[in-house]
């Protein structure tokens, strides 16, 4: 079948516009503007009218800078050099379709420099870039840029989904039947918003600065876009108690609702001032460590019961108000949680306890009681032999604890953080559990990670309302 040739190219357009966000007002003398952004106010001196007449033009839309100017361009193009973090940088081309794409800035230090993209260049998407829709057109988004590429147009986008491999220009153009200049421009917005990479020529093939960049190559993908989304920093994204869900849906409980199954109610220790007997704070923190072994004597229903009050039940609960005056109910716990919400459930899978029967159980914070709701064997072997991978030893730990967490109760408050605060609440719950068993002369240690999928159907989790977050095995120590 013979090549289609390239459609020739048709003219390109740089356009400029401000963030929609952008408020243009008079500034507080004669010949200022002052634009309020949502990183805080920027004074222009805008003392020339074209100066004025570029900024007023650019709230209504993309703008070609010459069509403001007649001619030379370098008074607005220094002025918007000026204003990081709020002019659009967009793409278009002369068939009346609409733009291509869009640069938009995500930062307050988002500064954009188109570069000159050749035909023979060796391209490539970033490894940390990441193409997803959003508001029924595709954006491009990584947790290096300043930026995101906003693909209005399925012609930008081809171009984009082509690069997931490194691939010169005119290769890319020809296998998209498209002009490779055209192409090229494209790619130099990609490129200059930090999306795509131009690869280096070394030993006859091309070599991509992320790839052996030392800060970068230790970084996953998933981990750095987390790390980059629950900070503020490089995006535009709600962030923090934004209640965004407050008139939509209704606030998550307090307590999670008991599941149906034979109930087990669990010692309550005298809580009160520290005994002689127990070790004093500085010792249970020096003395902490993580056991990989256990004793082949079991642990007891007395112990897990508490360790579980004094690490985990609910003191006491009391009402709060959210945004618009929605009441919902908060819990006071012995570990910390943001606004005392505690979003986290525990569940016990028991190999070897005196008094509980072998199986999987919930624990009810409130009641302080466990409920038995799985003997499958299958099911309790998973779980347990993969925390025994994970201990690295021949042997089950004799009480498994998975933490997981209700994350409609944190993201019905929080906009952005919800999951790396539930991991934050996993840590202090583990340390605290920790610090207990130390304190107990048990021997506890906190796992890197856990069976997920054998857990949602053990654990009957409604995934991913409730998903899996942390794992905790404590026994009693060898010898």
């Amino acid at each position: 079948m013979p090549v289609q040739p390239p459609a020739p190219q048709p003219a390109t357009f740089r356009l400029f516009s401000l963030r929609d966000d952008v408020i243009v007002a008079d500034g507080p003398y004669a010949g200022v503007q002052t634009l309020s952004t949502r990183w805080g106010e920027l004074e222009v001196d805008t003392a020339k009218p074209v100066l004025r007449e570029c900024l007023d033009r650019m709230t209504l839309g993309p703008v070609s800078l010459a069509n403001i100017t007649g001619g030379d361009i370098s008074e607005l193009t220094d002025m918007l050099d000026k204003l990081p973090g709020v002019v659009v940088h967009t793409m278009d081309i002369d068939d009346l379709a609409g733009p291509l794409l869009s640069a938009v800035p995500v930062s307050e230090r988002a500064r954009f420099t188109l570069p000159d993209v050749h035909p023979t260049d060796v391209v490539r998407l970033s490894r940390f870039a990441a193409l997803r829709s959003s508001e029924d057109e595709l954006v491009v988004e990584s947790p290096l840029a300043h930026h995101r590429v906003v693909l209005h147009r399925p012609l930008a986008g081809a171009v984009a989904g082509g690069l997931g491999r490194a691939i010169a220009v005119t290769d890319l153009a020809a296998s998209l039947a498209m002009d490779p200049g055209l192409v090229a421009e494209i790619v130099a917005y990609l490129v200059g918003a930090e999306m795509v990479l131009v690869g280096e020529r070394y030993n006859g093939s091309a070599r991509f600065a992320e790839d052996i960049d030392p800060r970068l190559v230790q970084w996953s993908h998933h981990d750095l876009l987390f790390h980059g989304r629950s900070r503020l920093g490089r995006h535009d994204e709600p962030l923090g108690a934004t209640y965004r869900h407050v008139d939509a849906l209704p606030p998550q409980p307090a307590v999670r609702p008991v599941p149906d199954g034979r109930r087990f109610s669990l010692h309550r220790p005298t809580i009160g001032g520290p005994s002689a007997a127990e070790p004093s704070l500085t010792e249970v923190i020096e003395g902490r460590r993580s056991y990989r072994g256990f004793a082949e004597q079991p642990l007891s229903a007395r112990q897990l019961g508490e360790l579980l009050y004094r690490t985990a039940r609910v003191r006491s609960l009391v009402d709060a108000t959210g945004a618009g005056g929605v009441g919902y109910t908060v819990s006071d716990r012995p570990y910390p949680s943001s606004d005392a919400l505690y979003e986290l459930e525990l569940y016990v899978t028991i190999e070897n306890c005196d008094g509980l029967v072998r199986g999987i159980y919930h624990y009810d914070p409130f009641d302080h009681a466990l409920t038995l709701i799985s003997t499958d064997e299958a099911q309790l072997a998973e779980l347990l032999d993969a925390a025994k991978v994970l201990t690295g030893t021949m042997q089950r730990p004799p009480a498994l604890i998975t933490m997981t967490a209700r994350m409609a109760r944190l993201s019905w408050v929080y906009d952005g953080i919800a999951y790396a605060t539930a991991l934050k609440h996993v840590g202090v719950l583990q340390q605290t559990l920790y610090l207990v068993a130390t304190a107990m002369n048990l021997a506890p240690c906190a796992l890197a990670a856990g069976a997920s999928d054998t857990a949602i159907e053990a654990l009957r989790l409604d995934w991913p309302a409730e998903v899996t977050i942390g794992e905790f095995v404590v026994g009693l120590r060898p010898g």
